[in-house]
């Protein structure tokens, strides 16, 4: 007997729909709980499929009710006002749970996939690339099929339907205003499909962007994510990094080498600088062996230039070898060579010369210091007389003037007043 002939010859036809619509519903739900039990015995194993059936595991408890409740629906007779709407409804969700389904599955392979490359490894440049194409990939995709769900969901309702009929018309001039509209979001779109397929960049890759020192984070269809060093976080759309250049420290490999640079004296000893530089690397757990160089680079009036080069098998270990050289080799020669840090030398000859003939002048006798003060004036020059030419100048010893003491032979006079008479 047939589901519409139960509806007719039933006396409480609505009663008997409810019912059918609930054991529907229930058997539904029976069915998908009995068929994941059963998908995960048998994929066990099988960790693309396993992790697939776990990701449609809510999906498909919309799914499966869904389509049993449409049989019923539909058997149900046409002539009853509500059951139109509640086909053109329940059809809605339907679809809705069809497009859920389809991109937990997307979400599902694209995170096995990544689970079976991991990032943690230390050689990770395969993993990373598989992991950047991945992200991109399944992202476009699950855009792509949240559209095509919501447009079928659209073309269900006839206004809209008969409005798209006519619009398809003037497709042409559409498409260029909606292109012109959304070319930001397309541009993003695009760049990061080209980013998928050439990967200038990839998951964990180290960036420098606008000066900004970072690892990349996360990658969407239409920016990234960098993780800055001091835990901030970078957003750049993708376009602009296509359009721009940035520098990326792991594009091949993600060794590095690393700088220091130390101004020092003239006299600096460069066989025990480079001595303690090897021992230091040697005993730093950062360094990977391959490089360890000290070398003069510059120079200036007062110092030079000295600079050490150490490799690291990352920029992260390089960055604390590289804290660890600076430190231990200003402790070197600070504890070591303390005369041979930076100095400022002047020159005070000139000074000195002028003090010394000084000296030398005021210990000469008094007719010595005076030729000697003499020779020092300067010489007229052409077009001056010799008085201009002279040099005014206070002699730096003046001798002390003498008396000259009385003659002998001269007498004396001693002139004395006649006194008052009374």
């Amino acid at each position: 007997m047939e589901i519409e002939n139960i509806f007719t010859i039933s006396e409480q036809p609505l009663v008997t729909f409810g019912i059918a619509a609930a054991a529907a519903l229930l058997v539904g739900y029976l069915v998908q709980a009995l068929g994941r039990r059963l998908l995960l015995r048998i994929t066990k194993r099988l960790i693309v499929v396993d992790a697939l059936v776990r990701r449609t595991v809510r999906p498909m408890q919309l799914v499966m009710p869904l389509l049993f409740l449409q049989f019923v629906l539909f058997a149900a007779p046409g002539e009853w006002k509500l059951i139109p709407y509640a086909r053109h409804g329940v059809g809605l969700i339907f679809i809705f749970a069809l497009t859920w389904l389809v991109v937990s599955a997307i979400s599902g392979v694209a995170a096995t996939i990544a689970a079976l490359k991991p990032v943690s490894a230390s050689n990770n440049l395969e993993a990373r690339r598989i992991h950047t194409q991945t992200r991109i990939v399944a992202r476009t995709l699950m855009g792509v099929v949240w559209i095509i769900g919501f447009g079928i969901m659209l073309t269900t309702f006839p206004g809209i339907r008969a409005i798209g009929a006519s619009l398809l018309a003037s497709a042409g001039l559409a498409g260029i205003v909606a292109g012109l509209a959304a070319r930001p979001v397309l541009g993003n779109l695009i760049a990061g499909l080209q980013i998928a397929l050439s990967q200038p960049i990839r998951i964990d890759d180290v960036v420098v962007i606008e000066g900004e020192w970072g690892r990349i984070e996360e990658i969407t269809s239409t920016y990234i994510v960098i993780a800055v060093w001091d835990e901030r976080r970078l957003v750049v759309p993708l376009q602009w990094l296509i359009e721009h250049p940035f520098q990326n420290w792991t594009r091949n490999t993600s060794q590095i080498i690393g700088t220091v640079y130390l101004w020092l004296d003239y006299g600096a000893p460069m066989a025990a600088l480079r001595a303690e530089l090897d021992r230091i690397c040697k005993a730093a757990s950062e360094w990977d062996g391959r490089l360890s160089l000290l070398q003069v680079t510059d120079a200036s009036a007062s110092s030079i230039q000295v600079r050490a080069l150490v490799t690291s098998i990352d920029s992260s270990r390089n960055w604390d070898l590289r804290c660890k050289v600076r430190e231990g080799l200003i402790g070197f020669m600070q504890e070591n060579y303390p005369q041979q840090l930076p100095r400022q030398r002047n020159e005070l000859s000139g000074l000195l010369n002028e003090e010394n003939s000084e000296s030398q002048l005021a210990g000469m006798p008094p007719q010595a210091a005076h030729a000697a003060d003499s020779g020092q004036r300067r010489r007229p020059g052409p077009g001056e007389s010799s008085e201009e030419g002279k040099t005014q100048r206070r002699p730096l010893v003046t001798p002390a003037p003498q008396r000259e003491p009385a003659a002998a032979s001269e007498p004396v006079m001693v002139q004395r007043r006649p006194a008052p008479k009374e």
